[in-house]
């Protein structure tokens, strides 16, 4: 969710707010299926976002710490304000997402069935990122989206342990751990056709509280992300998404966990604006594929 399909929703001030309204298939805080996140958009913006999601899977809060035959459904809230500024005449942006969750499900182990629910907030992101090629900053009297053609981006999120954590239990909202992912993304314009993609890598703080008193260590995550969305004349746009994590090994007091090596997912979005400063999104996404070690 964000500021980067809405240079066609202005108002009449030089600072202003918008609003989406998003309902998502899958969680709208844990599996970064983000796109437009590089696209140019004039400075000065306030953008406000809701989404609500729903999942079903084995995904947690936390996607690169899922766990195998656990069946969980989760309705999520996900409030995002999202500002753009200059930083010496390019283009940044700075985004704070902030999740609720509640969560039910059950698992097997050791051949029982054991059930389960969470409730409260999940952990709060904040992201900033910057363009070092494409559109220069401009006021919003002076952005002309139709002149950019390539745009190389980096960016930097923070996950910061917010989320509602126990640390006798092993499914948590939170992951009682700091993480932060640098980020590299190009994207270019075709036409009608607005091409994307982002690699990254999780680094991961150690968790000293895992089932009490254990210490859970994690090593980087690789995460690539791609998008081609179509835009319409009325600024309708759908596009299609695709994520892969190579994830990596988690250790408990040393012990290497059972972990997924693979994790690849793939969706669609579908874009309408409903109004001059609000625009409707609807995103669904599925796994493909989760290879794990046993």
């Amino acid at each position: 969710m964000g500021i980067k399909n809405t240079n066609q929703f202005f108002s009449n001030t030089k600072n202003w707010l918008t609003m989406f309204i998003s309902f998502y298939c899958i969680s709208v805080f844990s599996q970064d299926l983000e796109p437009r996140a590089y696209a140019s958009v004039p400075k000065g913006m306030n953008v406000l976002a809701v989404g609500y999601g729903f999942i079903k899977g084995n995904v947690l809060t936390d996607p690169s710490l899922p766990i195998n035959d656990f069946i969980i459904n989760t309705q999520s809230l996900g409030v995002n304000y999202i500002h753009s500024f200059a930083i010496s005449k390019k283009l940044a942006r700075v985004q704070v997402s902030l999740p609720f969750a509640d969560m039910r499900g059950r698992m097997m182990q050791n051949g029982e069935e054991i059930t389960g629910s969470r409730s409260g907030m999940a952990d709060m992101r904040i992201r900033f990122g910057i363009n070092l090629t494409g559109l220069p900053a401009q006021e919003r009297k002076d952005f002309k989206p139709n002149k950019e053609k390539a745009v190389l981006g980096v960016s930097f999120v923070t996950s910061i342990p917010t989320g509602r954590y126990y640390e006798d239990k092993k499914i948590n909202l939170g992951s009682n751990r700091w993480a932060f992912k640098p980020e590299i993304g190009v994207s270019r314009k075709f036409k009608n056709v607005y091409a994307e993609a982002y690699l990254g890598t999780w680094f991961y703080a150690n968790n000293t509280e895992y089932l009490t008193n254990k210490v859970l260590k994690q090593n980087p995550t690789l995460t690539l992300q791609a998008h081609a969305s179509y835009y319409f004349k009325n600024q309708m746009w759908v596009g299609l998404n695709t994520n892969w994590y190579k994830v990596g090994k988690t250790t408990i007091d040393g012990q290497v966990s059972n972990d997924v090596l693979n994790d690849w997912r793939v969706g669609a979005t579908y874009s309408v604006p409903i109004a001059k400063a609000h625009a409707l999104r609807l995103q669904f996404h599925t796994g493909l594929m989760s290879n794990f070690r046993t």
